[in-house]
């Protein structure tokens, strides 16, 4: 049964703090952070606030939780879960011509102040002026959350819909996106999802591999920490606390089959493949000690009315059975 409801009676889970929501299919069960301009578990403005994943669990292995030790709302990464940044020229949508005290959007914030400064900072929370009109409407196995949002200064406006499913007798999550400009501006903007996967909290080392569908190329070096050979990376040594490796992936086709990863940790004897249905734009990959991060970017242009649709596809699996 279809139900929408009220934030407080959404927050139903681990959380008497930050409002948050379970949904399960009797293999997997999940739980997820719910947007929140107050009390939220994530208030800065980097990423969207709807689809943080705090928990899913399968077969006795996590794989998303926290990955840092913070307890700030506004830290620009403290967050969990597959998550979303969108970027316009690396920058929210319209701060290029907003002049300071003016507004801009963060697609899946809303409305944010631009102050007085040089560029737009990544890292920064900009102040939120209006969150947008939040719905959230819930079923058993899936949660879906809708976002509208307006700013008249600059002619920009979006409506942005995100629905977590998890198929019945599949350990699989699905997350469908939709994303339609309800401006008088075309939108043009990239999105990426950071993932933040911390399979059973394990050490980012050889233990772990990823799997991709060509054979990467790196533009940097890797410090000594990572190898790739054919189409897998490797790492060489553990990385220790305060160590991370970051390099943009090259390689990949126009297909969208080479949208895809796989990350297995042998010494747990688990693994998730992720498969999206839009050709890749860019790859990022990083990973410091506590967390695993393939970044695939897809772009996105949208005149005024009309709409755009790209759903990510995870498997979750022990290692024999990926054989």
């Amino acid at each position: 049964m279809t139900r929408t409801l009220p934030l407080f009676l959404l927050a139903v889970a681990a959380s008497a703090q930050h409002p948050s929501a379970e949904f399960h299919n009797g293999l997997i069960q999940a739980n997820v952070w719910l947007p929140d301009p107050q009390n939220g578990y994530y208030r800065g403005t980097r990423f969207d606030w709807s689809g943080a994943i705090s928990s899913l669990r399968f077969a006795g292995h996590e794989y998303f939780g926290e990955w840092q030790q913070s307890d700030d709302p506004y830290l620009h990464d403290r967050i969990t879960g597959p998550v979303e940044e969108y970027r316009t020229h690396e920058k929210g949508l319209g701060y290029d011509e907003a002049k300071p005290g003016g507004t801009f959007l963060r697609i899946g914030v809303g409305v944010v102040e631009k102050p007085e400064e040089d560029d737009y900072r990544w890292t920064f929370s900009y102040p939120v002026k209006d969150p947008g009109k939040w719905t959230i409407r819930k079923g058993e196995n899936w949660i879906e959350f809708e976002q509208e949002a307006l700013d008249p200064s600059s002619g920009y406006g979006y409506r942005l819909r995100k629905r977590l499913t998890l198929p019945p007798g599949k350990a699989q999550l699905i997350i469908d996106h939709t994303l339609e400009n309800i401006g008088s501006k075309r939108i043009e903007t990239n999105v990426y999802n950071h993932n933040f996967f911390v399979l059973d909290n394990q050490p980012t080392g050889p233990d772990f591999s990823v799997r991709f569908a060509f054979p990467p190329k790196a533009d940097r070096d890797w410090k000594g920490y990572v190898e790739i050979e054919g189409d897998t990376l490797r790492y060489t040594k553990e990385l220790p606390q305060g160590q991370s490796v970051i390099a943009l992936l090259d390689g990949f086709s126009g297909e969208p089959d080479d949208h895809s990863f796989a990350i297995e940790n042998r010494a747990v004897g688990a693994g998730v493949r992720m498969q999206a249905d839009k050709p890749l734009s860019k790859l990022q990959f990083w990973s410091p000690r506590t967390t695993l991060c393939p970044e695939p970017f897809i772009e996105l242009a949208l005149a005024p009315g009309e709409s755009d649709r790209w759903t990510l596809y995870y498997e979750f699996y022990e290692l024999g059975d990926s054989l």
